[in-house]
């Protein structure tokens, strides 16, 4: 898992083409092996950028050994079929070639990017590494010493240690509770034959899902889909966490530190992104506390009081639970006076939903911004690939900017009272909070 080097130059200097949301022609082709991608052409640069997903991941850690699935996103650069660990990456960086990996909850997801004329043997890389992972002791024990680092740094980074325990506190004994970077104690305990497991368990056709955007033609895709993902089992996905909703008793902890601020983390339960009414309510989370500067609590907290530099919340939903989430920094004894004022800003967005000015301003900026995430062949690839793993339809891109437009001031008050409720909040607060009791 050492840095990628430098890329030649022809990466850096490749110009970003702007394509508008709604004028990107989305393909569906599928391989001979029944293999399904979304594709985009774009012959304007030689470059290719792929983004794909497997269903599963943290959440179908082992019990005990949290952090397996992260472990195996370090591992996967680190040796493959007939090339050592060195080989592997100086092969990757001779081809400009570039790959990563990353776990949520529900998916193990792959970034892939490669210059025209370096695709097949680019490609013929990344098979080797999806399919022939070595594992060996060398580099496993140097990514193990890296994830230790970052797993002890995270033991003492407040943000984390108040969202971890929020997490605990939402969803018990749930998976989704689980730390899924691993913690100091379950890192140490993973073994070789543990991702190996994990790899064979997680790496299945049936699974898989591709976005393809960049200069290659439906034709070549068919067949580069085949010769990097036709030799993985078709076998079912591993087994997906439990539907689980997050208590809706109030609670409140305090985890005592010794710094000058409290992280207050809060939240309650969401909904999920197939809820025929995620747009409203999405529309009206942006309004309460997702736009930053402008929105209520950023209003209130940081611009009437300035009781914190920062503070937001917005709807977060996983594929087995949804959420509403949010969290703030701000010195410990204005900790009860920030978080007092947090309740009474969610009390009156239930009560009253936002105003219309409200609404005009966030659907202007919701439907002008949203062309930006389609501002370079990787962003295209990474929204396409999301909007696979939503099971939103292909033609959602064409179809976004209307559902934001659409959505009435009745609905976004109706919403903002739905995710709006300060009455069941989980606070967790790490620091030494004034004002703030268990």
């Amino acid at each position: 898992m050492r840095p990628l080097r430098p890329l030649l130059a022809a990466f850096a200097l490749l110009a970003i083409h702007v394509l508008p949301a709604e004028a990107i022609e989305i393909k569906e082709v599928k391989s001979q092996a029944g293999i399904t991608a979304w594709l985009v052409e774009d012959h304007t640069n030689p470059l290719i950028a792929m983004q794909f997903s497997f269903t599963g991941g943290a959440a179908n850690d082992p019990a005990g050994k949290e952090g397996t699935a992260n472990f195996i996103t370090g591992m996967m650069d680190e040796g493959a079929g007939d090339l050592d660990s060195a080989a592997f990456q100086a092969k990757r960086d001779e081809l400009s070639m570039k790959m990563s990996f990353d776990a949520n909850f529900d998916q193990f997801q792959g970034s892939f990017q490669t210059l025209s004329d370096k695709r097949d043997q680019s490609f013929g890389l990344l098979k080797m590494a999806l399919t022939k992972p070595h594992f060996d002791q060398e580099p496993l024990d140097r990514v193990r010493d890296q994830l230790l680092v970052a797993a002890r740094s995270n033991e003492e980074q407040p943000d984390n240690i108040s969202s971890n325990a929020w997490m605990a506190k939402a969803f018990g004994d749930h998976p989704y509770a689980r730390e899924s970077e691993g913690t100091v104690k379950s890192i140490a305990t993973i073994t070789a034959d543990d991702l190996r497991a994990m790899h064979k368990e997680l790496f299945s056709r049936k699974g898989l899902k591709v976005a393809v955007v960049g200069d290659i033609d439906p034709a070549t895709l068919v067949r580069l889909l085949d010769e990097t993902f036709g030799d993985l089992p078709d076998t079912e996905p591993p087994k997906p966490a439990p539907m689980i909703h997050v208590s809706d008793k109030p609670e409140t902890q305090v985890i005592a530190r010794d710094i000058p601020q409290s992280i207050i983390t809060f939240g309650t339960d969401g909904i999920l992104r197939k809820d025929p009414d995620f747009i409203p309510a999405y529309v009206a989370s942006y309004i309460l506390g997702g736009g930053g500067f402008g929105s209520r609590l950023t209003e209130e907290v940081r611009e009437k009081r300035g009781l914190t530099y920062g503070v937001s919340i917005g709807l977060y939903p996983f594929d087995h639970a949804g959420l509403v989430f949010g969290q703030l920094g701000t010195r410990n004894e204005t900790a009860g006076d920030a978080l007092t004022v947090v309740k009474d800003t969610m009390k009156q967005f239930a009560e009253e939903g936002p105003t219309a000015a409200e609404l005009a301003d966030t659907k202007t900026y919701l439907t002008g911004s949203y062309a930006l995430r389609f501002d370079s062949n990787s962003k295209i690839a990474n929204q396409l690939l999301a909007i696979q793993q939503d099971d939103l339809g292909i033609d959602y891109v064409n179809r976004r900017n209307a559902m934001i437009e659409a959505v009435t001031l009745d609905q976004a008050r109706l919403q903002g009272k739905r995710i709006s409720q300060p009455d069941k909040l989980i606070v967790t607060v790490v620091g030494k909070p004034e004002g703030i009791k268990p």
